[in-house]
């Protein structure tokens, strides 16, 4: 341990000889400070360490980093290397040598070097005696030398010059303090400054104490009126007690008008050996704050005493003035109840009246002199609550001196209208001032009121106002005015103590642009329109008197429009915009100083407007009543489409022209299931019936063989299709019907009753041949629905009435309302197959059972009993 700290020590000690070591020159002088402006001059001296490699020769010499010219250089011998600097001018500068060796530059040894001026001889001696305290001189002590001066002061007597006294500093000032500055009237001063580059002094000044002195500022013991006396105060001071005695002194009073400002002064001669000194200040104006303050001085001095402290004093007063007396009479619903807010301001006259203790307000109703009311109030303000009769209201202000003259305002009734005498008020705004002018139509009226208060101000007692006498025009400094805020002037016309109707305007001191922009809404969208709409800024937000909105609008990807519309205007309809299409739209607030855009608000123009859906609904709504009035009229007539499109098929079984055998009743189960049925018939059941006429009827043998040819083609149909519609069914059998040959006839043995047939026998249609008959049953399918007007034209002719074949009634009765329906649906294959089958027919195998066979419901064959 105590081996590592020896050799730390011996380390430090080597890094000290090192560094000594490494400063292998000297510089002559080291510290130079030298005249300004004069040649500088500096040796480098070498160590002899640095002999024989290096030399004088190798130093060179640098100002502030600069190289020196090596014109400078003067190699005095191998050591010793020196320069000179000829009309060296920096106030300081750093020089340096190095040595040159190798194309390397060893620094080795610098200095700073200063320069100054000699001190001038200081000049303006003047000095300030304080009696018994201290003797102070100062003096100038001219250029700035860059160094440090001292400056030695002296007093002598001039009575004995050898007496000398002094007081040293660096500063331009210096004081003898007591004991030693004894008052006498024979000194002389001198002063002597010196720096490194020189001194110099004064001459001996002589100056005599008692007009250098200087006391200490008088005090003020009391500023007071005299009671009864009226313009008057008195001042009383106090002078210092170290003053030069038996010296006459001269004090001057200053008094000064609070009110106006104005400052006055008297001078008031004493003796020093007085030391109470009082004046009395006369020609004052009455009620008035004075402010007064007293300095003293030698009259042989030319130093005055520094002010006392300022003491303040009214002056004795004098009853005030009449005030300034205005309402704002406040809406009410109630007429038995009104709030009348009444204030008042006290005038500035010159001189000003007394300073105010209180307010007396005295009121009554106009008519009822003997009701009146007093209130007393400390404040410029009060509010009475006043019925609907005209009111007389009268305030004074009052102190110790009295009270002031009345200020008088009528309050008009509820029901009384005042008539408007001011026609227009124009307001304007400079630079400076705000000016409202008005128009009268009554010249005579020669006293108004300006009442201005800002626009949002609710508060009645926040409002100001002015009279104005024998004039139409008004002006204010505009800095009573709050920039950007909007003020309501109104002007009332005077006549007496009756205030008239007022004149009402609205003004800004000054404007800037609005501090928000209006936020649009649409309204109602439309195919090529839409209607914007917008709120009024708010009032606080304008800025200034609203000029002028501007609409901007742009659709996507398009170019922007704009619309400009008045203030007044709060929604504008942009029209030829494009379908279907997104705009963003927005509004622009202007007034006089600029404008303030508000938020962007987007919307999407419609596909269709109104009038596309109208066009549209309107035919869709009658294809719609349309289909309603059809189902209607298809509810309310469905017995009449039904007796059309579906007729009942008259029943021979019941009817009263015959009677029917008991054996074919039985058979007749079939036709009671047809009539029962309303789509489809199985043809599993359809039996051929078996002929009841005796085998030697040539007639029954004929409709024997016409029913053998129905079954055939009436059976081939049927095999092919198990399922058709009931209609088709009765289409062919209406179709067999009619194949009947003329003279085929219902058989009826009953003469009553061949007699009742023969009377009401009518014509029926003229029967085809077997064969077109078959034709006709297999292609009814496309042959329209028969008219029955040709149905009635085409008869059948009847060869002979008196046999005994009469035709049934139910026969033509079957063939006029029953015809084929054939389906529109029905494919074109059946057709053909029917076509194909026309022309053969199978035999009908009778008494098979499980046949089916086909039987024609439009009539029956009749056997007589």
């Amino acid at each position: 341990m105590f081996r590592n700290l020896f050799w730390m020590f011996v380390l430090s000690c080597s890094s000290v000889a090192d560094e000594n070591s490494n400063r292998d020159a000297d510089i002559f002088p080291s510290s130079p400070e030298i005249e300004r402006g004069s040649s500088l001059e500096l040796s480098c001296v070498l160590k002899k360490s640095y002999m024989p490699q290096r030399n004088a020769s190798h130093i060179i010499w640098k100002l502030n980093d600069e190289l020196i010219a090596p014109e400078n250089y003067n190699i005095v011998n191998e050591t010793v290397c020196n320069i000179t600097i000829h009309n060296f001018t920096y106030s300081t500068a750093h020089v340096e040598c190095f040595m040159k060796y190798l194309d390397k530059e060893l620094p080795l040894v610098h200095t700073e070097v200063k320069s100054g001026f000699r001190p001038d001889m200081p000049e303006n001696i003047s000095c300030i005696y304080f009696y018994d305290v201290n003797l102070t001189c100062t003096w100038n002590g001219g250029r700035e030398t860059s160094f440090t001066t001292n400056y030695t002061l002296s007093r002598k007597l001039m009575t004995s010059p050898d007496t000398v006294r002094s007081c040293w500093n660096t500063t331009e000032s210096c004081s003898f303090l007591y004991p030693d500055n004894d008052y006498s009237n024979d000194f002389c001063f001198q002063v002597e400054a010196k720096n490194v580059l020189g001194a110099s002094s004064t001459e001996c000044v002589p100056i005599s104490l008692q007009k250098i002195e200087k006391f200490a500022p008088p005090e003020i013991l009391s500023v007071k009126r005299i009671p009864g006396i009226k313009q008057l105060l008195t001042v009383t001071w106090k002078m210092p007690e170290k003053i030069i005695p038996l010296k006459h002194i001269i004090c001057q009073v200053q008094y000064r008008n609070l009110y106006s400002n104005f400052t006055e002064f008297v001078n008031v001669s004493l003796i020093s050996k007085k030391n109470i000194g009082s004046y009395n200040l006369t020609g004052l104006w009455d009620s008035t704050d004075y402010s007064v303050a007293i300095r003293c001085v030698n009259n042989e001095s030319a130093f005055w005493s520094g002010w006392s402290g300022e003491k303040t004093e009214s002056t004795e007063e004098k009853a005030s003035g009449k005030v300034d007396l205005w309402r704002v009479i406040e809406s009410s619903h109630s007429s038995t109840n009104r709030s009348v807010h009444l204030m008042w301001k006290t005038l500035k006259s010159f001189p000003p009246s007394g300073r105010v203790l209180g307010y007396k307000i005295q009121c009554f109703p106009e008519r009822k002199a003997a009701h009146k009311r007093t209130h007393n109030s400390s404040e410029q303000k009060i509010t009475l609550f006043l019925n609907e009769e005209a009111h007389i209201i009268s305030v004074t202000a009052y102190n110790s001196a009295g009270e002031s003259p009345e200020a008088i305002l009528r309050i008009p009734s509820t029901d009384e209208k005042s008539s408007q005498m001011i026609e227009k008020v124009v307001t304007s705004a400079t630079n400076e001032e705000v000016v409202v002018q008005w128009i009268t139509s009554e010249p005579e009226t020669t006293k108004y009121v300006v009442e201005w208060y800002e626009e949002l101000e609710m508060d009645p007692f926040g409002r100001s106002w002015q009279y104005v006498s024998n004039s139409t025009k008004w002006k204010n400094n505009k800095k009573n005015f709050k920039p950007f805020v909007c003020y309501n002037i109104l002007v009332y016309p005077l006549y007496g103590s009756n205030v008239g109707a007022p004149s009402y305007t609205q003004i800004y001191a000054q404007e800037k642009k609005p501090s928000e922009g209006p936020v649009a809404d649409t309204g109602v969208l439309g195919k090529n329109e839409v209607t914007i709409k917008w709120n009024e800024i708010s009032k606080a937000k304008r800025n200034g008197f609203i000029t002028n909105y501007t609409i901007f609008y742009k659709p996507e990807d398009g170019k922007e429009l704009h619309e400009t519309v008045n203030s007044d205007v709060l929604q504008y309809r942009l029209k030829s915009l494009q379908a279907n299409t997104q705009y963003t739209v927005q509004i622009m607030a202007s007034n006089k100083a600029g404008g303030t855009t508000g938020e962007p608000k987007t919307f999407k123009t419609l596909k269709f407007d109104k009038e596309d859906i109208f066009f549209i609904a309107i035919p869709v709504e009658i294809s719609i009543l349309c289909l309603i009035g059809l189902w209607i009229t298809c509810v309310l007539k469905k017995h009449v489409f039904k007796k059309v499109c579906w007729p009942d098929i008259p029943n021979p079984e019941e009817s009263l022209a015959v009677e029917w055998p008991l054996a074919s009743s039985v058979n007749n189960s079939f036709l009671k299931r047809m009539s029962s049925q309303t789509k489809t018939v199985d043809f599993e059941d359809i039996h051929v019936l078996e002929y009841c006429f005796p085998e030697e009827s040539q007639e029954g043998s004929l409709l024997i063989n016409y029913e053998n040819r129905v079954s055939e083609c009436t059976d081939i149909n049927t095999k092919g299709t198990t399922n058709r519609d009931e209609k088709i069914l009765h289409n062919e059998e209406n179709k067999a019907a009619k194949s009947f040959p003329p003279s085929m006839p219902y058989i009826i043995t009953d003469q009553f009753t061949r007699s009742q047939m023969h009377s009401a026998l009518i014509p029926v249609k003229e029967v085809q041949p077997l064969e077109v008959v078959a034709n006709d049953i297999c292609g009814s399918q496309q042959n329209p629905i028969k008219n029955e007007e040709n149905d009635d034209e085409e008869v059948l002719k009847l060869e002979d009435f008196s046999e005994k074949t009469l035709f049934n009634p139910y026969l033509k009765n079957s063939v006029k309302t029953r015809e084929f329906l054939v389906s529109e649906s029905l494919p074109e294959h059946s057709m053909d197959e029917c076509k194909s089958q026309s022309s053969v027919w199978s035999p009908i195998q009778p008494n098979v059972p499980g046949q089916s066979y086909i039987t024609v419901d439009m009539f029956r064959l009749a056997k007589g009993q």
